[in-house]
C-alpha cells in the first residue's frame, strides 16, 4: 500500500504538515512533530491506528481509499505447490495435533 497523505492534503489546500497537525489537534488527535513529519513525508507507512485514520479522513473529508493506494504489482505470488504440502498433510491425517506455546513437547497419547 502506498500512503498518500501529502497529496490528499494538497488537494484540499493544505500545504504544510504543521497546518494539518493543528487541524488534527482541533479534532482531538495530538501528534508529535516527529510522528507528523513521518506521516507527511513518507509514502510507505508501516502502521497507523484505525482511530487516527478515522480522524485524518474526517479532517480531510476524504475516504480511506484516497489515503491508502493499493500496489498490486508489489505483491509476490507463491509458486504452485509451494504451500500445498502442509495443507495436504493435515488433510490426509484428518487429525489436529495441538502444539504448546511454550515450546515444550506434549505427553505421549
Amino acid at each position: 500500500m502506498k500512503w498518500n497523505l501529502r497529496l490528499a492534503a494538497a488537494n484540499r489546500g493544505i500545504w504544510k504538515a504543521s497546518e494539518l497537525q493543528r487541524m488534527l489537534a482541533e479534532h482531538g488527535l495530538t501528534i508529535s512533530a516527529g510522528k507528523m513529519s513521518g506521516l507527511w513525508s513518507t509514502d510507505s507507512l508501516t502502521s497507523i491506528k484505525l482511530a487516527d485514520l478515522d480522524v485524518i479522513c474526517t479532517v480531510l473529508n476524504c475516504e480511506v481509499g484516497e489515503l491508502l493506494l493499493p500496489e498490486p504489482d508489489k505483491v509476490s505470488r507463491q509458486p504452485d505447490g509451494a504451500d500445498a504440502a502442509p495443507a495436504a498433510l493435515s488433510a490426509s491425517s484428518g487429525q489436529v495435533v495441538p502444539k504448546r506455546r511454550d515450546g515444550r513437547s506434549l505427553p505421549p497419547i
